[in-house]
């Protein structure tokens, strides 16, 4: 039986650790497609899992990594076969069932998409949950009947994953989009992909007036709390923000306001259930939609053995865009 490489979470008497280990293919959970894995991503949930500073992780052991890209070794579903190159993001990978941080991986095939001839497996990852749900709040601000005509898109936490493809994203559909960072320095990097304007975390992050002056007609939230109260707070008339993070917090500290007086509507984005056609669908369009030098712009590209390392990193705010794993 061949060994591969892996970080996995342990827990003993009541105590987190990540380390990396050597694992057999008889250790892998159940599916019907296995997959040499040939890159990754770090995502802020992946640095929540090995860190332990939030419940992710739903089984132990435990091999996080919510995104994966590989090829297909085996098959018994028919819609994949040995030499397919696959995607697979959320679906419970790195909570429930062994995830992306590892050299093997076996997968229910209808968790997976098969790879846009357009993307290579490492731009499949700069683009990953991150673009994905990126992709699925631009879904919903559509389905809304919202267009650029409207007004200008706004974008909480900007400079990380989700945000910087929200921005790149709405800018290439052709809205102008502001862009909220905590980080002044990231301003270069955000007009770079699209951003129109930079506003700075501080003037979102405090409790403000229920109803304030109308300046967006759309938003990307990937923050929470209070920053997601005060977007809405400066939706117009029939607006609506697109929520999906929750970096500030749980609580949402609005009012009903921007609701009943202004008919602001919050949608709520998910992106972990497989919902297999939709997928397909945003994995086409980022195919199409993104610019090739755009997406290598915001990917850094790390060897399996600096994984651990920073997966810790970003959950203290230290990861600009998108951080892949190249996993031979």
């Amino acid at each position: 039986m061949s060994t591969f490489r892996a970080v996995r979470i342990d827990v003993q008497s009541g105590a987190q650790s990540a380390d990396y280990v050597e694992m057999t293919e008889d250790e892998l959970m159940p599916g019907d497609v296995d997959l040499a894995v040939l890159y990754s991503a770090i995502n802020y949930k992946d640095g929540l899992a090995v860190t332990g500073k939030a419940p992710v992780v739903r089984r132990f052991p435990m091999i996080p990594g919510v995104d994966l890209a590989g090829r297909v070794t085996r098959s018994a579903h028919a819609g994949f076969a040995p030499g397919d190159l696959v995607v697979a993001t959320g679906c419970g990978l790195g909570e429930a069932h062994f995830g992306g941080f590892a050299q093997k991986a076996r997968l229910p095939g209808e968790w997976l998409v098969k790879l846009p001839g357009a993307l290579t497996p490492a731009r499949a990852m700069t683009i990953g949950t991150a673009g994905l749900t990126a992709m699925f709040c631009l879904f919903a601000l559509e389905r809304h009947g919202l267009s650029p005509a409207d007004g200008m898109a706004v974008v909480s936490g900007a400079s990380g994953g989700v945000g910087s493809f929200a921005v790149a994203l709405l800018a290439q559909a052709g809205w102008r989009v502001a862009a909220i960072t905590g980080r002044p320095a990231e301003a270069d990097y955000l007009r770079s992909i699209g951003a129109a304007e930079i506003l700075t975390r501080e003037d979102f992050s405090s409790p403000g007036k229920a109803l304030q002056t109308q300046r967006f007609a759309a938003g990307v939230d990937t923050v929470g709390g209070a920053t997601l109260a005060n977007m809405l707070a400066q939706t117009r008339f029939d607006g609506a923000i697109a929520a999906c993070g929750n970096v500030g917090g749980m609580d949402l500290p609005a009012s009903v306001a921007p609701f009943i007086l202004r008919g602001v509507s919050l949608l709520g984005v998910e992106s972990v259930r497989p919902r297999i056609n939709l997928r397909r669908e945003a994995w086409a369009r980022l195919a199409t939609d993104l610019d090739v030098a755009m997406i290598d712009a915001m990917c850094e590209i790390i060897p399996f053995d600096q994984a651990l390392e920073r997966a810790r990193s970003i959950v203290g705010g230290k990861i600009r865009g998108r951080v892949v794993i190249e996993m031979r």
